[in-house]
């Protein structure tokens, strides 16, 4: 091979090595050449000494000089004079008209390229203290407005998006769903959060917390696993552990969750967390209010909180120490939580609070509640638990949860029919696991839509009917509207018979839940919004996972709504305070109430429900009043 064809391939090599490395590169191979055309006009000038008709020879310098100018403006040799100049100066022209149409381009081509990448969201983020958002599922649009409501107070707060989806996309229907987002901003990314360079494009090591929601498609729950374990393991992680709110689907994926996640993350059981609020709801009317407005930013939410005042005082006396908030239990050093603890339990120092307060600046010790009418306060009654008939309308993947958590509550000889369409119904009811003896299920396969069906039910008799969407074999929009449909039939069944059925029904949509309202169902649980409203919340205080679930456990504290003249004599107007202390000697915490005649003027849609009243205030409460407690029975 000859050194001149070793020499071109060298070139050419190099050449190709600046095309792979950008438009800087490009930028400097055409200074490069310019200048050497430069320098060959200029030294050809000096030495051959053409100069301008009637001028003085040029020198390297000036003819240098000469020749940039006639390359970067073609129009400078217009007034040039004698031939010999004309044609070099014109060879050196055409060569500078290349050189800038190719610098044009490049330049071009390369903001173009810059374009269509930042349109493809694969550059950096820059940001610090942000929430990031991994995948992309309905859930997200209700997870990104409580997060605006909770960032109101804070300072430039950014929430940053990444999915696989257009950059571009994602922006759209953000924008076409949320309404206004204050003071927060949504910076979108496109990349793989399973795929850990594509995760350092959010930035995790600077982030405040990090959602993973449950993408759509095929092994969810393998998905959100595998980006839990690039976050944690990633080799260039930060020291500082990180606050991970996970979703995960199916409750048996749970335990390996935790092991990859450790101490980091907050798993979010959807299908547990909504099956159990459908039974609760189903047992008593109103109660998804009552969660709805624990979750939700825009009421009293969950805080936990250091209050060294407390420290050496027992739980009870600690509980009437509030006024403006209610304290629910402890948290000790290791993270333990403890709902309702026993009243006379000395709280140690360095336990944290556990409270339900409007905002974090009402959380004020005070004195004990001074205001109790002793005299209005009535001791507990024994009940006896009656057996209960149940019927569910429709069937999903949490049916079988459904079945199991209400087998724990009934009492011996219940029944429970489940009515669905839904191919496998039989074997999907032959293989329903209940807990001990007390529930029997019986199966039909039958379409709940239809008026003859649900007539044949007998539906006025039964105790409770549960209405769940056809979500495992309908799109959102259809399954809610079978299961209006349903509500409809039933309202009409129910006024026909001259009878109030107490319905609760599953919701997938929450814009399909302002509709239902016309059904008159005594309670709706949208299962997005509620999954949506937790990791949210979850994002937000690293306890809520634990103290929801406590609050969830058949074993543990659980909230129920009783009737207030089961604690306090309702011929006259009491305070709060007197509530709270009945429930107190009860060993319970009273934590809200359900009026009547407040659901006409309940904006929020809570069916009357308030959490966290003040307690100074004395109300007049009617016999179908109810009173929130938290109880472990």
């Amino acid at each position: 091979m000859t050194k001149r064809n070793s020499l071109g391939i060298r070139l050419r090599y190099a050449f190709d090595k600046s095309m792979a490395a950008g438009p800087i590169a490009l930028i400097g191979w055409l200074a490069v050449l310019s200048l050497l055309i430069i320098i060959a006009a200029a030294a050809f000038l000096a030495v051959t000494r053409i100069a301008p008709e009637g001028g003085e020879p040029l020198n390297f310098f000036e003819a240098f000089w000469e020749s940039l100018m006639r390359t970067l403006d073609s129009g400078t040799m217009g007034g040039d004079t004698g031939w010999a100049f004309r044609l070099v100066m014109l060879v050196v022209t055409l060569a500078g008209i290349f050189v800038v149409s190719a610098l044009i381009g490049v330049l071009s081509a390369g903001v173009d390229g810059k374009l269509d990448e930042l349109r493809k969201g694969r550059s950096q983020v820059l940001e610090s203290d942000h929430t990031i958002i991994l995948n992309w599922s309905p859930s997200i649009f209700d997870v990104i407005s409580e997060l605006v409501i909770a960032n109101a107070s804070r300072r430039r707060p950014r929430i940053v998006v990444m999915a696989n989806m257009d950059k571009v996309e994602m922006e759209d229907e953000i924008a076409t769903k949320i309404g206004k987002l204050g003071n927060t901003r949504i910076i979108c990314r496109r990349g793989d959060p399973t795929d850990l360079y594509d995760l350092a494009i959010v930035n995790p090591q600077t982030s405040r917390s990090v959602i993973v929601l449950s993408p759509d498609g095929d092994d969810p729950d393998s998905q959100v696993i595998k980006t839990v374990l690039a976050l944690v393991n990633d080799p260039n992680r930060r020291t500082a552990p990180y606050n991970i709110a996970a979703e995960i689907r199916d409750g048996k994926n749970a335990e390996v969750a935790r092991v990859v996640g450790g101490a980091e993350v907050q798993l979010v059981l959807a299908d547990q967390l909504i099956s159990r609020i459908v039974v609760h709801s189903s047992r008593q009317s109103g109660l998804s209010g009552v969660y709805s407005e624990l979750l939700d930013f825009d009421g009293c939410e969950i805080y936990t909180i250091e209050q060294p005042g407390l420290t050496g005082k027992t739980f009870g006396e600690a509980m009437m120490s509030y006024e403006h908030c209610a304290l629910i239990g402890l948290c000790d050093r290791d993270g333990r939580v403890d709902l309702n603890p026993p009243s006379d339990l000395v709280i140690g120092a360095g336990s944290r609070a556990i409270i339900i307060a409007e905002d974090d600046a009402a959380i004020r010790l005070g004195s004990p509640g001074t205001e109790v009418d002793k005299a209005a306060i009535i001791g507990p009654r024994p009940a006896d638990k009656q057996p209960e008939r149940t019927l569910i309308l429709g069937w999903n993947r949490r049916g079988p949860i459904i079945t199991h958590e209400l087998s724990r509550y009934v009492a011996p000889g219940s029944v429970l029919t489940i009515a669905a369409d839904t191919p496998d119904l039989e074997q999907d009811v032959a293989e329903l696991v209940v807990e001990g003896n007390n529930l029997s299920v019986q199966c039909r396969v039958a379409d709940t839509s239809s008026r003859t069906v649900l007539t044949g039910l007998d539906v006025p008799s039964y105790d409770h009917v549960l209405v769940l969407g056809y979500s495992e074999t309908m799109a959102a929009q259809p399954a809610d509207t079978r299961t209006l449909v349903t509500l409809l039939h039933l309202r009409k069944i129910s006024d026909d018979a001259g009878l109030h059925i107490n319905i609760v029904s599953e919701m997938i949509d929450v814009r399909n839940r302002e509709l239902a309202a016309v059904t008159k169902a005594d309670d709706f649980v949208v299962s997005n919004r509620l999954v949506s409203l937790m990791l949210a919340q979850a994002s937000e205080n690293q306890y809520l996972a634990a103290i929801f679930d406590d609050l969830l456990d058949e074993a543990g504290s659980e909230i129920y709504m009783r009737p207030v003249a089961d604690y306090v004599a309702i011929d006259r107007p009491v305070t709060f305070w007197t509530i709270a202390e009945s429930a107190r000697l009860r060993g319970e915490i009273a934590i809200g109430y359900r009026r009547i005649r407040g659901a006409q003027e309940d904006h929020r849609a809570l069916g009357g429900v308030t959490v966290n009243p003040l307690k100074s205030e004395a109300l007049a409460y009617l016999p179908e009043d109810r009173v929130i407690v938290l109880a472990r029975d």
